[in-house]
């Protein structure tokens, strides 16, 4: 890929890519952090992304993949040092945004991605399912789980229909 192929990429899904990470990492320097990450590895596999059929959904999956290693490493960090999560707190968004994102923080990364993935990016089941390398079947039950964890946790929530269509 050359380039201004690769300016026209970052220009054109950049955004886009840090409005979903954010949605799975819960903070906005984390998103940022693993979209940056992506395209630096893009930059080093120029070869590799340009042979891609969707150049925006391998970053995708770079940076969640990415996002999932920084997970982890917060989660063993918490466990040795007892942190709890703090809230989200961020210029320009609404108290039911940051109520929304607080609440995505609070499910198991699999179900935070899926969510993200699937009201964030509006991504198909299908898609999210050949993002993540799992079942659709699976896709739909994570969902599925997530959505009726969040019902406790964001009342407007509590009462809609858990359908696949619902949007968060």
């Amino acid at each position: 890929m050359d380039d201004e192929r690769l300016r026209e990429l970052y220009e054109g899904c950049y955004g886009r890519l840090i409005g979903q990470m954010f949605a799975v990492c819960g903070d906005l320097a984390e998103a940022e952090d693993v979209v940056q990450e992506a395209f630096v590895k893009a930059l080093t596999k120029r070869r590799q992304l340009g042979q891609v059929d969707n150049p925006e959904a391998w970053l995708r999956t770079i940076a969640l993949n990415l996002a999932r290693n920084r997970f982890r490493r917060t989660v063993r960090l918490r466990q040795l040092l007892r942190l709890q999560p703090q809230s989200v707190s961020l210029p320009g968004l609404s108290p039911d945004r940051i109520a929304l994102l607080d609440a995505l923080r609070q499910l198991p990364l699999e179900q935070r991605e899926t969510l993200a993935l699937r009201h964030i990016a509006d991504l198909s089941v299908r898609e999210i399912a050949e993002t993540l390398g799992i079942a659709e079947g699976t896709v739909k039950a994570r969902l599925s789980r997530g959505r009726q964890r969040l019902a406790p946790l964001v009342h407007e929530f509590a009462d809609e229909p858990q359908t696949e269509e619902h949007h968060v």
